[in-house]
């Protein structure tokens, strides 16, 4: 995998990535797939890094009066979702079939 760029890397604020000693923290297996997934589509042309990040920081906003609300990555989650969908990169359909293979148990969430 190519080094992480640094518009990604150095994010500040609200949409700043979770470190613990300068590393990334991933707190289940999900949350690395999910941040590899944003970075490589982006790394592949599917969308301006800035347009996913000025997202993320939508997306952690609207939730700051919930408490107990969304941790990090599921804002994560969430925004890259809206954006994929958005830029039709996954239409509709094949997305929700996605999401319900991983809710039956029918796609491993392991790989």
């Amino acid at each position: 995998m190519a080094p992480i760029r640094p518009e990604i890397a150095n994010m500040e604020g609200a949409a700043a990535l979770p470190r613990k000693n300068g590393e990334l923290v991933f707190e289940a297996p999900w949350q690395g797939r999910a941040f590899g997934l944003a970075v490589g589509l982006h790394q592949r042309g599917g969308y301006d890094w800035e347009d996913f990040r000025q997202r993320l920081i939508a997306q952690i906003q609207a939730s700051r009066c919930e408490p107990g609300g969304p941790g990090y990555y599921e804002h994560w989650l969430a925004a890259l979702e809206r954006l994929v969908l958005e830029r039709g990169l996954v239409d509709r359909a094949e997305f929700e079939r996605r999401v319900q293979e991983y809710r039956s148990g029918l796609r491993d969430e392991v790989f």
